[in-house]
């Protein structure tokens, strides 16, 4: 056991060091394009630090055979994303960061809900009433890969109309920066995010067999925090820039992709629609995820003007509560089932 938490570490620390690099290379990369820091964490940030999601997720579906443990990593991941937003209010001392976040996220928040939600009917009715399947890739799987195409295009519009709005008051900290040499370096650090992340879904399923433990709450809940460590690094380093768009928007625009790499994986599992052949614990775990979302919308809404107790909104302890709550609730059920 001692060797698998060994495993376990240097993939942790690996996707931290990597993580806090690209944290880097992204704020660069977004004054060069001049598309913003809100654009870059929601599209560009997100599918980088979700890299080590698809790559554990290709290897459970191919070569483990596992799509309980690639869905639930998927969907534990969504619910660990917006768990980051309460420590990044804990670090952010000056208010609540939602109050200071833009309320353009609300729009990448709200797809991310839309996104899930098709995620978790699509489990409820090919279970049901079996799966219409294009090419093996399942219809619900498809329809996800086109919300999530169409979000990524009302993002970048979005976005583009407030880069307009904001160009003339934009400050540049990168002018002799080599914007080639960013980009060659923004791909070796993803490189070495895959790799480390390709070796998690192996870890994952020997802490399942060794804890007794199904996988679909392995992959729920150490995989999800473990593949949501460059979320973490990335946000908290964008935090320390100042870039609490970036910061923010990485977490949000994650949840998109990682309900997209449903789809991905579809194309991949060659047993039949995937949504179709997973346990229906997902459906818990992709709707504590909505209420999760939902409370950041609220908070993201309302604006808190302080802090609630501490250094924590009450938006955050809210967040909090719920998280824990959904993991106590998916170990008690996952007990129930082992019996």
């Amino acid at each position: 056991m001692l060797i698998i938490w060994t495993e376990f570490i240097i993939c942790a620390l690996a996707i931290l060091y990597a993580g806090a690099k690209l944290s880097r290379y992204g704020d660069i990369i977004a004054e060069k394009t001049g598309l913003g820091r809100a654009w870059i964490g929601v599209v560009l940030l997100a599918a980088i630090t979700s890299l080590p999601e698809l790559a554990n997720n290709l290897s459970s579906v191919v070569y483990l055979k596992a799509p309980d443990l690639a869905l639930g990593d998927l969907f534990g991941s969504c619910l660990f994303n917006i768990l980051i937003l309460a420590f990044l209010d804990l670090l952010y001392g000056p208010g609540p960061i939602l109050r200071k976040a833009d309320l353009g996220h609300v729009l990448s928040a709200g797809l991310g809900m839309v996104i899930i939600g098709v995620g978790a009917i699509g489990i409820t009715i090919t279970s049901r009433l079996g799966s219409i399947s294009i090419f093996n890739v399942g219809i619900y799987s498809c329809l996800i890969a086109f919300i999530y195409l169409i979000s990524q295009r009302m993002i970048f519009q979005f976005e583009k109309k407030n880069q307009a709005k904001n160009l003339k008051s934009r400050t540049l900290q990168y002018e002799k920066v080599s914007f080639k040499g960013t980009l060659i370096r923004f791909v070796f650090f993803s490189l070495i995010v895959i790799t480390a992340g390709s070796w998690l879904p192996k870890i994952g399923q020997q802490i399942s067999e060794a804890t007794a433990l199904s996988n679909t709450f392995v992959g729920s809940i150490f995989l999800a925090a473990a593949t949501s460590l460059p979320e973490i690094v990335i946000s908290a380093f964008a935090l320390r820039l100042g870039a609490i768009d970036m910061a923010v928007g990485n977490l949000f625009g994650s949840n998109l992709f990682n309900i997209f790499i449903i789809f991905i994986d579809d194309i991949f599992y060659r047993s039949g629609p995937i949504l179709a052949n997973v346990s229906q614990n997902h459906l818990f775990t992709a709707l504590f995820a909505m209420v999760l979302t939902s409370i950041a919308v609220v908070g993201l809404i309302f604006r808190s003007e302080k802090k609630f107790f501490w250094r924590i909104s009450w938006d955050s302890i809210a967040i909090i509560l719920a998280y824990f709550s959904g993991v106590y609730f998916l170990y008690r059920l996952d007990n129930i089932l082992v019996k």
